[in-house]
C-alpha cells in the first residue's frame, strides 16, 4: 500500500484512510477530544501522503506506524494549548489593578444611596416599574406583563416615576444634601 502512495495513487490513500482513520480517529479523541480529532486525523494522513518514505516496515506495521504519528500529533496539540494557557494566565496575572480613587468611590456611593431613597419615596406601583425597567432590563411590554398592567399604564408609570425621581434629585441638590 505504502508503495502505492510512494508512486501518488491518490487510491491507495483512500483506501488506506478508510481502513485505519477510525483507529487514528479514536486515538486522538481519547488525547484531545472530539473538537481536534479531525484535525489530527487529517494532518496524518497528509504527512504520510507527503513523506510516506518515513514509514520503514523493518520498524513495524503501518498501523503502528499512524498510530505513533497520531499520539505525536496529539501531545503537540496539548503542549500548544499548555503553553497557551501559561501564556493566557500570565497576562492575566500581569494586568495592573486599577483602584478607583477614593473620593470617585465616596460620590458613587452618596449618589446611589439618595437614588434609593427617592426611588423608595415613589409610589410602589412606579417604583416596581422602574426597577423592572431599569435594574432588571426589561421593556415596557416586559414591565406590563411583569405587574398586570396595561403597557400604557406601564410607560405611565414609568415616565412618572422618573420625573418625580428627577426633581427628588434636584431638591436634594439644592438643599446640599
Amino acid at each position: 500500500m505504502v508503495e502505492r502512495i510512494v508512486a501518488g495513487d491518490g487510491s491507495a490513500l483512500t483506501a488506506l484512510y478508510d481502513q485505519l482513520s477510525p483507529v487514528v480517529h479514536g486515538i486522538a479523541v481519547r488525547l484531545v477530544g472530539v473538537d481536534q480529532a479531525g484535525d489530527v486525523c487529517q494532518e496524518v494522513f497528509v504527512a504520510l501522503w507527503d513523506h510516506p518514505e518515513r514509514f520503514d516496515p523493518a520498524r513495524g506495521s503501518l498501523r503502528a506506524f499512524l498510530v505513533t504519528m497520531a499520539r505525536r500529533r496529539c501531545f503537540d496539540v496539548l503542549r500548544r494549548q499548555g503553553r497557551r494557557e501559561a501564556r493566557e494566565e500570565r497576562a492575566q496575572q500581569q494586568r495592573p489593578v486599577v483602584a478607583p480613587e477614593v473620593g470617585e468611590s465616596a460620590l458613587a456611593m452618596i449618589a446611589g444611596e439618595r437614588v434609593r431613597r427617592a426611588l423608595a419615596a415613589l409610589p410602589a406601583e412606579q417604583g416596581r416599574a422602574i426597577e423592572l425597567a431599569f435594574f432588571g432590563g426589561l421593556t415596557y411590554r416586559e414591565v406590563a406583563t411583569a405587574t398586570g398592567a396595561s403597557e400604557g399604564t406601564a410607560k405611565s408609570r414609568i415616565r412618572l416615576g422618573l420625573r418625580r425621581l428627577a426633581e427628588d434629585l434636584r431638591r436634594h441638590e439644592e438643599v446640599g444634601q
